[in-house]
Formats: structure tokens, C-alpha cells, sequence
């Protein structure tokens, strides 16, 4: 057995794998005399490194639980003018996390609330903050299914231990007064500890429709909003965008 194959089957025993594709180009500029030895594998380990990035990367972003795998990069800023596109980026930058900071989006529906939210998400994840995606309506069903089985510290535990939990979707549809309580168990678990990202399409001012009471909605919102940046978006509806270019290009040529 050749050298080079004792190599590579090491390093395939390592488990080191974008090193092996790119062995045999680097030992070719190694005897060409191009690159000396430590050159060559500064620049492999350098490859190793970025493809083992890339795949801590995909995990953490595939745990997180992401509807879609959307980035800043996909948003159309120029459809919703009044997003601040600098304010969105910077966001992206994670420095309220440090401070644990929770980010607000309020719009109706369509605008691009669960996309920016999971765009700013996967760069979360991507940083290695551990981080979870779960709509309103799926979290309630799951706080009340562990309070009926007599398990619902464990589950509060869950999600109270997330860096970053996003809650999509508050506001679609009202719910009674024992799960009210439970989402603010919850939020009252993360309030200065963790980062809360959350989705609305109803303004603050009726979310005591939404719980049932204006006194559990105010201290909702109180532990939610102390330490906060809050985007209102007002707008057309970012995902019927492409189908209303559509239908203006067919009016168009009519």
C-alpha cells in the first residue's frame, strides 16, 4: 500500500473528509515544488475547518426547527420601504443577545414577520446559540398537553432554556385563561435571561383579547417590552408579491 493511501485512509479513520478530496492536488504542488509541505497542509486544515463550520452550521440550523431557511439575503427590502434594512442587518449581528433583548414584530399578515424572524434566527443558530422555532398555536397545544400529564416543569424547562425561542403567529387565534397563564409561566421564565423572539399581527392594545384578560396581557407584554426593540411593519403583502407582479404584467399587456 502506497504512502499517499495510508494517508488517506487515516485520515477517512479520523473522520476528516474535505482533506481527502483535495490530498492528491496538494501533494502534486508539493513535488512540483509550488508549495512547500507546510504551506500544503496549512492550507488543508484550513479546508477541514471551514467544511466542519459548514456542517455545524446545517445541524444547529436543522435543530432550531426553522419553517423555511431564509436569510436576510432573500428579503426584499425594496418591496417593504419602511423596514429598516440597516436596522434588520444589524440585528443579525446578535448584540441583543448580550443584553438579552427581545425583538418584537407586529404587521398583519403576509408582510414578512416569520421570514425576518428566521432569517435573524438562523444567524443565531449559525453563532452557536442554541435556538427554537415554534408557532403560538403549537406551543400552547404542547404547555397544555404537559400540564394535563403532570409534566409541564419539564416542559417549561424545555423552552425556558433556549437562547433565542421565536414564537410565530400570536394573534391568529384567542385562547382560554389556563393557557394564558401557562404562556406567562413561560415568559416570565425567560424575562431577563433569555432572548424572546415573537411574530403578531395584532396590535398590543388588543392582545387582552387574545389571553382573555388585559391584566394578564400587560404583564405579558410588561417582561416582554422592558428590554425590547419593537418593528412595527406596515405594508402590502410580501407573499403575494410575485402573483400581484403577475397580475399587473397581465393588465398590462390586455
Amino acid at each position: 500500500m502506497s504512502s499517499s493511501q495510508k494517508l488517506l485512509n487515516g485520515l477517512t479513520d479520523l473522520g476528516i473528509q474535505k482533506m481527502q478530496e483535495h490530498l492528491d492536488y496538494y501533494i502534486e504542488l508539493v513535488n512540483k515544488g509550488e508549495k512547500s509541505f507546510s504551506e500544503a497542509l496549512e492550507e488543508l486544515v484550513e479546508i477541514e475547518k471551514k467544511n466542519n463550520q459548514i456542517r455545524r452550521d446545517i445541524a444547529n440550523v436543522k435543530t432550531a426547527n426553522f419553517p423555511f431557511i431564509k436569510t436576510m439575503d432573500d428579503f426584499d427590502f425594496d418591496f417593504q420601504p419602511n423596514i429598516n434594512k440597516k436596522e434588520m442587518l444589524e440585528l443579525c449581528n446578535l448584540g441583543f443577545l448580550d443584553n438579552h433583548e427581545n425583538i418584537l414584530f407586529v404587521g398583519s399578515s403576509g408582510v414578512g414577520k416569520t421570514h425576518l424572524a428566521t432569517a435573524i434566527g438562523i444567524s443565531c443558530a449559525k453563532a452557536r446559540n442554541i435556538t427554537y422555532f415554534i408557532t403560538f398555536e403549537n406551543l400552547m397545544n404542547q404547555l397544555k398537553a404537559a400540564h394535563h400529564e403532570n409534566r409541564l416543569e419539564a416542559r417549561l424547562k424545555f423552552f425556558a432554556k433556549y437562547r433565542v425561542l421565536i414564537i410565530d403567529e400570536i394573534g391568529y387565534m384567542p385562547i382560554d385563561m389556563d393557557s394564558a397563564n401557562l404562556f406567562f409561566q413561560l415568559i416570565a421564565r425567560r424575562y431577563e435571561k433569555n432572548s424572546t423572539i415573537i411574530t403578531t399581527n395584532t396590535p398590543f392594545s388588543r392582545w387582552g383579547e387574545i389571553f382573555g384578560s388585559a391584566t394578564l396581557a400587560n404583564a405579558v407584554l410588561d417582561r416582554l417590552l422592558h428590554h425590547s426593540a419593537v418593528i412595527s411593519i406596515k405594508g402590502p403583502s410580501y407573499r403575494l408579491k410575485d402573483k400581484r407582479a403577475f397580475l399587473e404584467a397581465q393588465e398590462a399587456e390586455a
